[in-house]
């Protein structure tokens, strides 16, 4: 039989004055205890709910400065992408497909127009009959003035000898040898002479005048044709399609022996040695951006700078294009079309007070904010300035160090204090 120890245990006597310490011992706990369930219990009556702190993300008010962004999404363009178009109703004959790379002045497309092909031989017919008539109104214009000047000739030569003769009658009719009716009749005569030749002359002047004023006309007539021969030259030679830049063809919006109406559309050329970013923006942002502001584009390869060059005068949903173009050199890698995100910045604001961008403004609406103070978020009046992609800027209700709960906010449901459990 195994013995047990029970004859090897002894009892000792507690000493003097044990159990008045540790009496004492459990009363003050209990005190400590107490104090602590007063105080948590005042805390909770305090606050309309409890939220897990491990839901809530905390941040400091601090001071700095604020840059003013905005951020959109936009994509890769080509700066020069024109789109060519039927110049008249014709049929089209392709020379390219799409995605061809082509050249500057390459031939794309032939237009067939019979319309404006017949316009050009009517317009060639009437120039090259304007020319024959200007040659022959040449030619009539020497003939009238040979003849004016023949009777201005004939005139002056009778002049001459209506003056001989009556030269001779002065010498012989002072001696009385001429009858004096015979010497007044050559006096008449030579004035008759005169006034003929003097109106020969004046006539041929005018007939040349005349002439040379008709051939005028004709050859304003001959310049009207010529320029509407050329027009009509240009329009036929527009009907060959040829390429503005080098670049590719983008999108083709017809068909080989298509059938197209004047101005349709035929292709559009991309050149991808020039691209810049189209970019949304929303329309509030619109009154605050301007020509030349910098941007910051995130793309695959990085971040790529550049500066807004234009800005559509249209609101379109809500939204705006803009267009970007990259400082220095052109990023390589780009492709048409491709999705990027860009970063416009708006302003720099030095030394104001700020806090990390977060839900809590848009679900408070900017107006109110929780400030954490001793385990307890209160809901605090704030009024708020810019803002930007990471930050916003505070201009009253908070101070410098206060924390603020800046995500987690939609579980509080607007309660005036929240307690926060660690």
């Amino acid at each position: 039989m195994i013995r047990d120890t029970s004859q090897q245990d002894a009892v000792i006597a507690p000493p003097a004055g044990y159990k008045l310490k540790r009496r004492a011992l459990w009363i003050g706990s209990a005190v400590i205890v107490a104090a602590l369930c007063a105080a948590l219990v005042s805390t909770w009556r305090g606050s309309e709910a409890s939220v897990n702190a491990a839901r809530l993300r905390i941040a400091a008010v601090t001071r700095g400065t604020l840059v003013r962004d905005a951020s959109v999404n936009g994509r890769i363009v080509a700066a020069v992408s024109p789109t060519l178009y039927a110049k008249a109703a014709s049929t089209v004959n392709l020379k390219v497909a799409a995605g061809d790379t082509v050249k500057k002045g390459q031939v794309l497309a032939v237009l067939e127009s019979p319309d404006l092909a017949d316009v050009l031989k009517r317009e060639t017919s009437s120039y090259e009959g304007l020319k024959a008539e200007v040659e022959r109104q040449q030619i009539l214009s020497r003939k009238q003035k040979l003849l004016a000047q023949k009777e201005a000739d004939t005139a002056e030569i009778e002049r001459l000898s209506a003056q001989r003769t009556l030269e001779r009658y002065d010498s012989v009719g002072k001696v009385g040898i001429i009858a004096k009716n015979d010497y007044q009749k050559a006096q008449d005569a030579l004035q008759s002479a005169q006034i003929r030749a003097r109106h020969a002359a004046q006539a041929a002047v005018l007939e040349g005048e005349d002439v040379a004023l008709a051939l005028k006309t004709k050859m304003n007539e001959l310049e009207r044709a010529r320029l509407s021969m050329e027009e009509a030259q240009r329009r036929v030679d527009e009907l060959t399609v040829r390429a503005p830049v080098d670049g590719f063809i983008g999108t083709l919006n017809v068909q080989d022996r298509m059938v197209v109406a004047a101005n349709a559309p035929l292709m559009t050329l991309v050149d991808l040695s020039k691209l810049e970013v189209e970019v949304e923006v929303p329309e509030t942002y619109v009154s605050d951006l301007g020509l030349g502001m910098n941007a910051e584009i995130t793309l695959p390869s990085g971040t790529a700078t550049g500066k807004l060059s234009a800005l559509s005068p249209e609101v379109v949903k809500s939204m705006v294009l803009a267009r970007v173009r990259f400082d220095g050199e052109q990023p390589k890698g780009l492709r048409q079309s491709q999705r990027v995100t860009a970063r416009l910045l708006i302003e720099e604001k030095p030394n104001v007070l700020m806090l990390p961008r977060g839900p809590f403004v848009e679900s408070e609406g900017g107006r109110y904010a929780y400030v954490v103070r001793d385990g307890i978020a209160t809901r605090t009046p704030i009024r708020m300035g810019a803002t930007s992609i990471s930050a916003v800027e505070i201009l009253s209700g908070l101070k410098l160090g206060d924390k603020v709960v800046v995500a987690g906010t939609d579980a509080f449901n607007n309660a005036q204090r929240i307690s926060i459990n660690q």
